[in-house]
């Protein structure tokens, strides 16, 4: 396991076998993915597992691992990722967060994000987007949070024009 960084109540790791079948039972929750299109099945979990790990094997940054400093427990993911669909800001790096629905509003996105910023300025990433469904304010404030600074709205070009997530706020921040 590699540490990339810790931050007063966190760590953001590289995954473990052992986180996935956490992971599958966040990504089925319908509190976690209530602004998602859809919850996760097993395979897409695994897949997404599976692209996580081809993504940090090519860079240096990826979605990291995030667990608990003082217990050690698993709790979701934060990091960077290259967007990955058209539209007038890409291509880009998002930063983007899912913690388990235990987890939310306790202020650990902010916390990680916030140590993730650096990790994209080290890494030579010289602006980040993040973006959710309009009606997502949980995550929207984590972005506020961080110094992010709203840029617009889109509509998610993968997501059908009646979906009640079709239009997205997108927030940037350059480093």
């Amino acid at each position: 396991m590699m540490i990339y960084i810790e931050t007063e109540r966190l760590i953001l790791r590289s995954w473990k076998p052992e986180d996935l079948p956490l992971f599958i039972a966040m990504n089925k929750d319908v509190r976690v993915m209530r602004y998602f299109p859809a919850i996760l099945n097993d395979s897409e979990t695994e897949a997404f597992y599976r692209r996580i790990q081809n993504e940090f094997s090519q860079k240096d940054w990826g979605l990291y691992a995030l667990e608990i400093k003082s217990t050690g427990e698993f709790i979701g993911y934060v990091g960077l990722h290259e967007i990955g669909f058209d539209a007038d800001f890409t291509p880009g790096v998002e930063i983007g967060w899912r913690l388990a629905a235990d987890y939310h509003n306790q202020g650990y996105a902010t916390e990680a994000a916030k140590a993730v910023l650096s990790l994209a300025k080290s890494a030579g990433i010289e602006r980040l987007f993040s973006f959710t469904a309009k009606i997502n304010a949980p995550s929207e404030r984590v972005m506020q949070k961080i110094g992010m600074v709203k840029a617009g709205e889109f509509r998610h070009p993968n997501l059908s024009d009646d979906s009640p997530l079709c239009v997205h706020v997108l927030y940037k921040l350059d480093l």
